[in-house]
């Protein structure tokens, strides 16, 4: 099974702002774009920071110090790796209480966003989709069992199985393996079995 990456699942940089832009130049880009904040990059354009709506919002309401985005962001920046999976990717969004990821790469430089938007995008794949890799990948060449050995029955991702297993001990397995494939919300087990696990 192929995960899809922060690569595939990023939007590529079309914006970010220096240190030193102001703050209605800031409000200025979020609202041209369409976005919720923005990466703030040095000279060499790897990320220092990100100013979000709120931030700026924050600035507002204090009226105090310099309006600047050095001044506002949220610094360090938080930053994910192209090839990193949408879970791992996930996973250090919740650690850091973060909506966005400025991504870059090797050398540091920002290459792109990844948003929380954006993994949503996971859970909006073809049941169809689904289906075909849990069959494919799952079923045949993971568990090397005949596809038609298990009946797969996809709906807005929840997934149901049922069909004969030959042992009990592979039900378990199956399920776990379907729970790993993008956009699978739920797994729903109704597999039944040949033999009972003392079976000779």
């Amino acid at each position: 099974m192929r995960h899809r990456s922060v690569a595939d699942l990023m939007t590529p940089t079309a914006v970010a702002v220096q240190r030193g832009t102001s703050f209605k130049e800031i409000a200025r880009l979020l609202d041209e774009y369409g976005i919720t904040a923005v990466p703030v990059v040095d000279e060499e354009n790897r990320p220092v920071g990100v100013v979000s709506e709120a931030d700026l919002l924050r600035r507002h309401t204090a009226k105090d110090g310099p309006s600047t985005a050095e001044a506002m962001m949220s610094s360090p920046a938080v930053t994910a790796r192209p090839s990193w999976t949408a879970v791992e990717a996930a996973r250090l969004m919740e650690r850091h209480r973060v909506k966005r990821l400025p991504v870059v790469d090797a050398d540091g430089l920002l290459i792109g966003v990844l948003s929380r938007s954006d993994l949503l995008q996971l859970f909006l794949r073809r049941d169809r989709s689904i289906q075909e890799e849990i069959r494919e990948d799952v079923i045949v060449r993971i568990m090397r069992l005949s596809p038609s050995a298990v009946h797969i029955d996809v709906d807005e991702g929840r997934v149901t199985l049922s069909g004969t297993l030959e042992r009990p001990s592979l039900g378990p397995i199956l399920v776990r393996l379907c729970e790993t494939v993008d956009g699978v919300v739920e797994v729903v087990d109704r597999m039944t079995y040949e033999e009972g696990e003392g079976t000779p």
